[in-house]
This record gives structure tokens, C-alpha cells and sequence, in this order.
């Protein structure tokens, strides 16, 4: 891979602007479908708190390391770019095949499926019927995108204004039902263990999109302190929109009825304000879940047409379209994969659970990468200026890469069909990498 200068992004970002844009990259359709699955796993309302409250802090810390590195070697590529600066090529190329083929992909079927779960609580969608509204949902944004049609900045904002509204309506709903005392007892539940590390693979998979935040530290006037106080900002007020709409959804269900609800948001909507309440909810969560996938889709298509366009065996793949602005064999190859794993998530009847066991584990295993790289860097290029420090250094990169350790573990603790097979697609790109580098070197 050959080496490309960039131009370095200009510092024009103020911190109230820089809180905003990290609110929008954090907050999507997660929250809304993650909860039961953090239920499921304690026995207390409060322990359903502690989970939320902690995972924000943890994800802010994450942010804070990832931050230095942005700030120290600002570039489009992000993750790809830091972990080929840290680690080498082979590291990178299978970030970018695992972005493809695991993380990027599995999120999209992960999120048609949310659409698919609520849409599926005022349609009947039936058995399948979940699987093919989620696979026609990728296609048709596949279909889009080749035609050039894009969604604006202006409807963008739109639609994180849209989620934030979805999340303090449902945070209305458990005050009304306070107020009206038809709330549900908050009390324990017994469960055969409490798995807390199962309860923070969802959790984290809700605070999502911290990675990307802290990339606005390459872009903000104030170099120093800037980012901290946008991400502080940021991330405190996902935090408690997370911690107060789950204190909504115990307050409306119950801690069991939480726990077994397919749609947490639009059941608790029902209970406060009847099928109008539900119907609403399910508009705004089927709007977020398909422009979030809209968004990696966009996003994901030019990570791999970047790493494909540096291996000469891939460029084939890296075919640009000037005229729609797109890069239309990515995109395509991308939908395809997702709809096969939809297909993988229906023939197993896990759905949205399938998903995130396939991408948690390979997820888990770069973020810890990309967590030590913090100090790798620092002893590789200890000469390079870094506008911003992490704080706490080396306390904070060693807590949250030991944080991310525990993450792997825990999504491969309890071994499903997702995690073995996400494994398993992780491995088929260690082979792809030595293929075509013994292709390169005989040619």
C-alpha cells in the first residue's frame, strides 16, 4: 500500500457545533431495540441504570483516546489509517475486509431488522415476513444510491433531530404515566445469573459512533481543549437521554415486560397515549433505522473502494462513477452481503440478536487494537505534535483497552451461530490477505 498525502482537515469547528455533530453520530435506532436484551440479562431496575450510565462514561473515555489520535494524524481513512500506522498493512487491510464483509454489513441488516421488528408491531408481517421487509429495505437503498440519489445535509439534520424527538417522547410517555400513577413496579426480577458483560455488549452497541465523534478533533478552533469539552458535552447528553428513556421504558413495562418486548419504544407509546402513540413511534424508529443504514451504506462503500483502490489485485473493485458520485461496485457488492446476512438472521430466528453476536466479536477485537494504538503511536512517532493529549495517560488507553478485552470475551463467552460465523469471516480474510500477496509477489 503506497503511502497518499491528504489535505488536513481546517479547525473550524466551534464546541457547540462539534457537540452537536457528536450527538448525531452517537445517538441512532440502537437504543431503541437494545434495551430488552440489557433487561434480559439483570435483575433490578437499578442495575438497568448503572449499565447505561456506565457504558456512557466508558464510551466517553474511548473517545477521549481516540481523540489523540485524530487529532495527531487527522485523515479521512480514520480507524484504517491509524491502525496501518500503527500496526502495518496486513492489520489494516483486514479492518477494512472486516468493515465489509462483518461490521458495516452486519449494522445494516442489524437496523432493517429493528425497521422490520416495529413495522412488524402494527403490520403483521409474520415469520418471514420480518426477513423480507428487511431484505427489500437494503435493496431499495442499494437501488438509490446507484441512482445518484443522496440525502441532503438539511434532511440529515432533520432526521438526528427525528430520533432525539422519538427518544424524549418516549421519555414524555413514562412522566405522563408517572403523573397518572399507571406506572408499572420497578421491582427486581429473578434470573438464573446475571450476565453483565452479555448487558454491556448492548449497551455499547447503543453508544455506537463514538469512534467516528472524535475525529472532529482534527477539525476544532480550539485544539487543546476543544474536543474535551464537545465530547464531555456530547456524550453527557446521550447519556442521560439513554439512562431516562430506559427509566421511561421500566416505568411504562416493567422490568420483565422491558425484557420481552420486540419494540420497547412503541409498546411503552401504546400504554401511554393508545395506537396513535404506537403508530407514531413506529414512523420515527423505521425513518431513523433507514437513513442510519443509508448513512454506513454511503460511508462503508468508500472505505472499501479506499482499501481496494490501494491493492492492485482489487482495483477492479475500485471503479469510481464521476457522474453520480458514486462507487458503484462496492455499493452493490456491500447490499449483497447484507442481504445474505439477513438471510443468515432469519434462517437461525434471531434476527437483530443474530447480528450483533456475528459483528460484536471482530468489532471488539479492532476497538481494543485501536484502543492500545494510543501508546503505540506514542513510542512509534514520539515526535509527531499532538494537539491533544489524553488525559491520564497511560491510565485512560490501558482501562478502556482492558474494557474493550472484556468485551471480546464477553461476546465470545456464551458462543452462538453469529459470533462463530462472524469468526469464521474474519479468518477468510486472513487467507484473502496472503493470497493476493503471493499473487503480487510472483507477478
Amino acid at each position: 500500500m503506497s503511502e497518499k498525502s491528504v489535505a488536513a482537515p481546517k479547525r473550524q469547528l466551534s464546541v457547540w457545533h462539534a457537540m452537536s455533530i457528536c450527538i448525531g453520530m452517537v445517538i441512532g435506532a440502537g437504543i431503541f431495540k437494545t434495551s430488552p436484551m440489557v433487561a434480559q440479562s439483570l435483575e433490578s431496575a437499578n442495575a438497568l441504570y448503572i449499565a447505561w450510565a456506565l457504558g456512557g462514561v466508558l464510551s466517553l473515555i474511548g473517545a477521549l483516546c481516540f481523540a489523540e489520535i485524530s487529532a495527531a494524524f487527522p485523515d479521512q481513512g480514520g480507524d484504517y489509517f491509524f491502525l496501518r500506522k500503527a500496526y502495518g498493512d496486513r492489520t489494516a487491510f483486514l479492518f477494512a475486509w472486516s468493515r465489509f464483509a462483518i461490521i458495516h454489513t452486519g449494522s445494516m441488516a442489524l437496523l432493517a431488522f429493528v425497521c422490520a421488528d416495529y413495522v412488524n408491531q402494527v403490520f403483521s408481517l409474520g415469520p418471514l415476513g420480518s426477513g423480507v421487509f428487511a431484505a427489500l429495505s437494503i435493496a431499495l437503498l442499494v437501488l438509490l444510491n446507484l441512482r445518484g440519489i443522496r440525502i441532503g445535509l438539511g434532511a440529515q439534520i432533520a432526521l438526528v433531530l427525528l430520533v432525539v424527538v422519538g427518544l424524549v417522547l418516549a421519555v414524555g410517555a413514562g412522566l405522563y404515566l408517572s403523573a397518572t400513577a399507571a406506572t408499572q413496579p420497578a421491582t427486581s426480577v429473578a434470573r438464573e445469573s446475571v450476565a453483565w458483560g452479555t448487558a454491556f455488549v448492548f449497551v455499547f452497541l447503543a453508544y455506537g459512533g463514538w469512534s467516528d465523534a472524535s475525529t472532529l478533533s482534527a477539525e476544532m478552533r480550539d485544539e487543546k481543549r476543544g474536543i474535551v469539552w464537545a465530547l464531555v458535552g456530547g456524550m453527557g447528553v446521550v447519556m442521560l437521554l439513554y439512562v431516562t428513556t430506559n427509566w421511561a421504558y421500566v416505568r411504562g413495562l416493567g422490568l420483565e415486560g422491558l425484557a420481552k418486548s420486540d419494540a420497547p419504544a412503541a409498546d411503552l407509546m401504546r400504554v401511554a397515549f393508545g395506537r396513535v402513540g404506537e403508530w407514531v413511534m413506529v414512523v420515527i424508529v423505521a425513518i431513523t433505522a433507514i437513513s442510519v443504514m443509508n448513512a454506513i451504506l454511503i460511508t462503508g462503500a468508500r472505505t472499501t473502494y479506499a482499501a481496494a483502490r490501494d491493492l492492485p489485485a482489487l482495483n477492479r473493485l475500485a471503479r469510481w462513477d464521476d457522474d453520480r458520485g458514486i462507487p458503484p461496485v462496492t455499493l452493490v457488492a456491500m447490499g449483497i452481503v447484507a442481504i445474505l446476512l439477513v438471510v443468515f438472521g432469519t434462517a437461525t430466528r434471531g434476527g437483530f440478536s443474530t447480528m450483533v453476536d456475528y459483528l460484536s466479536p471482530v468489532y471488539w477485537a479492532f476497538c481494543s487494537a485501536s484502543a492500545a494504538a494510543v501508546i503505540v503511536l506514542r513510542k512509534r512517532f514520539p515526535d509527531v505534535h499532538r494537539p491533544f493529549r489524553v488525559p491520564l495517560y497511560p491510565l485512560l488507553p490501558i482501562a478502556f483497552t482492558a474494557t474493550c478485552l472484556y468485551l471480546l470475551y464477553s461476546s465470545l463467552a456464551y458462543v452462538a451461530a453469529g459470533a462463530i460465523v462472524g469468526v469464521a469471516v474474519l479468518l477468510l480474510g486472513v487467507a484473502i490477505w496472503y493470497a493476493l500477496n503471493r499473487r503480487t509477489v510472483s507477478a
